[in-house]
């Protein structure tokens, strides 16, 4: 069999460290003999630049006959003041293709705990389960001079789907979730808190726990190792899953994955860096992370993902680190040495 993997290389650092995380498939691939196809299709910026759109015709229809999907990054600061912005793309592939869920695991390197604002770090070991679908951003937005309204809307269908990816996914692991809203205040975290409620009733093995988001962001930072499975809808999960990323010392190192009922989407959680962007200096360790969680959750490859996850630890075990990790190696020089140790 042939997978198809559509690539969307996207703005800023996006297509530097792409090109790094298909180096290290390739690599790997070879090893386990996968047969695949990379497809390239225009996203964001650059397609607002060609097509007039960030998300054109083509790169949908490729997108959905995909078996799964690699995004580098979005955002273009030239297009902040403008109608139609890289963001949008973003949302609308989400919604297209049904990625309600999106799956963001926050784990600790060995090596990246000195640089942690966290005291002890040690046992930090959980996973977000954000709602990527529904909340505020798919609200109605108005603004004129005077007043500004955002609409936050949630069905039960919406949150019953995504509560259950949590604790399917908790039953694998510690048997915990940790459901995050603001129900003293919102109506949509009434029926949020409501529903997950009801959930929770079909996994008697599951622990549940309800957590106000103001007490939760707290909570991150002063004892995050509590948290095994955390669900929240979508805007408190953007906010916290960036809060999060924190304790393991840069957004640069983390991956994530969209998931509905069919083809997954893969991406670090950091932006497009557009001050960074072209230098060759971008961290491609949260992309390549994310290439090992696409082979183990749509491809069966799980030995595959571990090989990549267990050189990646060995090359920052070995002090070769980015900037953004205090040290000086190229974004071609992590490449390679993630390479060399598989």
């Amino acid at each position: 069999m042939t997978y198809k993997i559509v690539t969307l290389a996207g703005d800023g650092i996006g297509p530097e460290i792409l090109e790094a995380s298909l180096a290290v498939l390739e690599k790997v691939a070879a090893q386990i003999r996968l047969n695949y196809e990379i497809i390239p299709c225009d996203f964001g910026g650059v397609a607002i630049d060609k097509h007039g759109v960030p998300l054109p015709e083509e790169t949908l229809n490729a997108a959905k006959k995909a078996d799964a999907i690699l995004h580098g990054s979005i955002g273009d600061p030239k297009f902040d003041s403008e109608t139609i912005r890289p963001e949008q793309g973003l949302l609308a592939i989400r919604k297209e293709l049904g990625l309600f869920a999106n799956i963001r695991p926050l784990k600790v390197y060995d090596a990246l705990k000195s640089i942690s604002p966290i005291k002890n770090v040690d046992e930090v070991d959980f996973i977000v389960i954000r709602e990527l679908t529904g909340g505020i951003y798919f609200g109605e937005h108005r603004l004129d001079e005077n007043e500004a309204h955002d609409s936050c809307t949630y069905t039960r269908e919406e949150i019953e789907r995504v509560a259950r990816v949590a604790f399917e996914l908790a039953r694998t692991r510690r048997k915990k979730v940790t459901s995050i809203d603001k129900q003293n205040v919102l109506a949509t975290s009434k029926l949020w808190r409501s529903v997950v409620t009801e959930v929770g009733k079909d996994y008697p093995d599951v622990e549940l726990v309800h957590q106000l988001v103001d007490s939760a962001a707290m909570l991150l930072i002063t004892n995050p190792k509590q948290f095994d499975v955390i669900l929240t809808e979508n805007l408190f999960g953007d906010i916290l899953t960036d809060e999060a990323a924190a304790i393991a010392g840069t957004l640069g190192v983390m991956a994530s994955s969209s998931i509905g009922d069919s083809t997954a989407l893969y991406e670090p959680i950091h932006g497009s860096a557009p001050d960074i962007a072209g230098q060759g200096i971008a961290n491609p360790i949260g992309m390549i992370m994310s290439v090992a969680m696409m082979l183990e959750s749509s491809f069966g490859e799980k030995e595959a993902a571990l090989k990549i996850e267990q050189a990646v630890e060995q090359t920052l075990a070995d002090g070769i680190l980015t900037k953004d990790l205090g040290g000086g190696a190229t974004t071609a020089e992590i490449r390679d040495a993630i390479i060399a140790r598989l």
